[in-house]
């Protein structure tokens, strides 16, 4: 069955960085578009960014434009978040998600889901 396993979080104080990795299993993954998910506590789950499936186009949100890159490395079957200066704002569980054929955009929809890792920044 399809696996996406997220790793890489824990804490950092604001202005820090962190790298998350998603790990995925049994799918093509060449073939899925990658998104990076976020919710904090109390609040609705967020889109962050995605990557196409070739890795040649990206979106993101804009209150991480500018210190969020994502990236992807199709022979090794995984999706990299590299967030720098970190804020407390961004403290949430972060989730990776698979979608095959919608894109890129924020609103599109995911086929599997990560059971996600958890970003705390301190101030």
């Amino acid at each position: 069955q399809v696996q996406l396993v997220e790793s890489g979080g824990g804490l950092v104080q604001a202005g820090g960085s962190l790298r998350l990795s998603c790990a995925a299993s049994g799918l093509t993954f060449s073939s899925y578009n990658m998104g990076w998910f976020r919710q904090a506590p109390g609040k609705e789950r967020e889109f962050v960014a995605a990557i196409s499936w070739t890795g040649g186009s990206t979106s993101s949100t804009d209150s991480v434009k500018g210190r969020f890159t994502i990236s992807r490395d199709n022979a090794k079957n995984t999706v990299y978040l590299q967030m720098n200066s970190l804020k407390p704002e961004d403290t949430a569980v972060y989730y990776c998600a698979a979608n095959r054929g919608r894109g890129i955009g924020s609103l599109v929809s995911y086929d599997y889901w990560g059971q996600g890792t958890q970003v705390t920044v301190s101030s």
